[in-house]
């Protein structure tokens, strides 16, 4: 069941009487309500009352407005106030340009700007490739989307999506010291949006490609990829991709399978269904068997897109049809990546021994994960509000750093492959349990060691 969390976190100022009981009574109303009070400030106290901040999360926005509401209808209290902390956050933007050197007379704006400056502009126009050691080139990523896709909400638009993008980019910061800058296109077209990249790609040293809908965003990387002589990566595909490879790498050994003997059930086609695939089949499945909103993913269906179709080829090795619901009979390992509520505990106890269950449909999974556990040994969720998040954050930082640093020209499924190692040899023997197969997304140690992996698969490719 869902719980109060910080991203419906409200802090209510009021003023209550200076009772015995008034602390009480106010934490017990928000305590009836399904509240989870985080602090308890007394902000200021008069001999007739006392003022107050409560803050505490909520299970969403119309929660939060209960919760008010049942303080607000106690004897004597008057709210003043409400301050929803997740809009505060984002009040003036999360992220900001800052120089790097220091403006403070004549000589130091001489040599950072004119007339100095032309005298780099001269060096990278007979030699471009200082680019990248004399700008921000060598350190920088351009954040793109077209809003099609955007986390759980869908095709909102470029200025609604800003707010992610803005805190990718200060994801980038904070894990892996990468200046990364929103790029969100005011188009859907790909034509439009592949030559916009290539028009503002001279600036970064990468582009992360995000929250643009399949099967557009296929093509649109394939084709950038082709394009630019700089690193070009879609998280949503290959950074969950990398995560899932790396927790799966550890479920097994927590159930003491070989990857090369399981069967594993992929429940969605979409981005980061079809990018699963791929990696995992690097791995070398017995099988992988896709599935869709249509069933069973197998060469004689019909109307299958170019995904699709090669999905098609490269899985399902016995070619089977039918349900989700059947294939998951006798299998490994079940992987979603789709819509909520799925599966079910009967679905889990029809799978083979000791089945691994990644429900990561967000923000509700394919099956509620204490359901999962009745019968699985290991289950991961996209949530974190139960073990085992698996969280794109554990790849993308350390994935740049990496590429950024052997000034990468293009990104491989090995240097892909790499990465989830990286993340897996992170949880070390005797760490790892059930409810401990990835990193936290705060351990120091992940974005290192992913990007010096990244590095050496790069260097190693030339």
């Amino acid at each position: 069941m869902p719980v109060p969390g910080p991203g419906y976190s409200i802090t209510v100022r009021l003023e209550a009487p200076p009772s015995a009981s008034a602390a009480g009574d106010l934490t017990s109303a928000v305590g009836r309500v399904g509240g989870v009070i985080t602090a308890f400030d007394v902000v200021e106290s008069h001999t007739d009352r006392i003022v107050v901040d409560i803050t505490c999360n909520a299970l969403s926005a119309n929660h939060a407005k209960d919760i008010t509401g049942a303080l607000g209808a106690l004897p004597g209290v008057r709210v003043r106030k409400v301050s929803d902390r997740t809009f505060l956050v984002h009040l003036g933007g999360k992220i900001e340009v800052t120089s790097k050197v220091a403006l403070r007379n004549r000589d130091d704006l001489s040599r950072a700007y004119t007339p100095g400056v032309a005298r780099i502009c001269q060096a990278i126009a007979e030699n471009p490739d200082d680019a990248r050691r004399l700008t921000v080139k060598r350190n920088t990523v351009a954040v793109v989307t077209d809003g099609s896709a955007v986390l759980g909400l869908g095709n909102i638009g470029p200025a609604a999506a800003l707010p992610v993008m803005e805190g990718k980019a200060a994801l980038f910061k904070k894990f892996a010291g990468v200046d990364a800058w929103p790029v969100c296109l005011d188009t859907q077209d790909t034509e439009e949006i592949i030559r916009a990249v290539e028009l503002i790609a001279p600036v970064y040293g990468g582009i992360n490609l995000e929250d643009i809908a399949a099967p557009r965003c296929f093509e649109i990387e394939a084709r950038l990829r082709e394009k630019l002589d700089i690193p070009v990566f879609h998280d949503d595909q290959h950074g969950t991709a990398i995560v899932v490879i790396a927790a799966l790498r550890n479920a097994l050994r927590v159930v003491g399978k070989k990857m090369q003997d399981c069967r594993i059930v992929v429940c969605g086609t979409g981005a980061a269904g079809s990018a699963i695939i791929r990696l995992l089949l690097q791995k070398n499945p017995a099988d992988v068997i896709a599935v869709d909103i249509d069933g069973v993913v197998h060469t004689g269906r019909d109307n299958l897109d170019d995904n699709l179709r090669w999905v098609a080829e490269h899985t399902n090795a016995e070619g089977r049809t039918g349900t989700l619901h059947e294939a998951m009979v006798g299998a490994d390992v079940f992987i979603g990546v789709s819509a909520p509520n799925l599966i079910g505990a009967e679905q889990v106890a029809s799978m083979a021994a000791d089945p691994i269950v990644f429900a990561l449909a967000n923000p509700d999974p394919e099956i509620d994960p204490m359901e999962a556990q009745r019968h699985a040994a290991v289950v991961a969720t996209g949530r974190s509000d139960f073990p085992n998040q698996i969280n794109n954050v554990l790849a993308f930082p350390g994935v740049f750093r990496g590429l950024l640093d052997a000034h990468a020209h293009t990104i491989t499924d090995a240097m892909l492959v790499a990465a989830a190692n990286a993340i897996a040899d992170v949880v070390d023997g005797e760490r790892l349990n059930a409810s401990f197969i990835v990193p936290s997304v705060f351990d120091a140690a992940v974005a290192p060691a992913v990007a010096e992996a990244v590095r050496r698969a790069a260097v190693g490719e030339g």
